[in-house]
């Protein structure tokens, strides 16, 4: 045994004498790893443990038998029906989306058609929201009842109906229709 060997066999045996006698002053408390054992030695912790020599075993390495190497699997090709069903596949998938492609397209313009229309039917509709305003107009529609014979009224007079009294004075129109127009005798 060589000098190295033993002073560390020396100096663990005073670790173990040591922590012996630290759990010895406790008294008859055990540690936690055998504190559940329901029937336990009492060690008598005053005896030095003795360590037995370490010695080197030699192992010999398991002996391997040759593995055969296999040769690598042949490769074949797939089926005729797998690789008809793959291009198919392909086939469907780009024509699928050439038809969305197109149909795409097909209402851009569609689109682009209607937004024109559109502006064109806004164009009228403020062309006839104008026509119509110059023709509400109080100088058109003065014009307008003359053509139609009609004059214009002079001051009203009202009657209160709960006791039958006229306030104001009744006058006839004044003026003389248009000679033209169609009033509504010629109805």
């Amino acid at each position: 045994m060589s000098t190295a060997t033993r002073a560390r066999a020396a100096r663990a045996a005073q670790a173990a004498e040591a922590r012996a006698a630290s759990r010895h002053s406790y008294g008859r408390f055990v540690d936690g790893a055998n504190a559940l054992a329901i029937d336990y030695a009492e060690v008598d912790y005053a005896e030095p443990l003795s360590y037995a020599e370490p010695t080197r075993i030699e192992v010999e390495p398991p002996r391997r038998s040759p593995v055969p190497v296999a040769p690598p699997t042949p490769v074949s090709l797939p089926r005729p029906a797998f690789l008809v069903l793959v291009v198919a596949l392909v086939v469907g998938g780009v024509l699928g989306v050439l038809l969305l492609n197109t149909k795409i397209n097909e209402n851009a313009f569609r689109l682009d058609d209607l937004r024109a229309r559109q502006a064109a039917l806004d164009l009228q509709e403020q062309r006839l929201a104008q026509a119509l305003a110059e023709k509400e107009s109080p100088g058109n529609l003065a014009a307008a009842a003359r053509r139609l014979g009609l004059v214009p009224a002079g001051t009203p007079a009202f009657i209160r109906l709960p006791d039958g009294r006229v306030v104001g004075v009744p006058q006839p129109a004044g003026g003389t229709g248009s000679t033209g127009g169609t009033g509504s005798a010629g109805r």
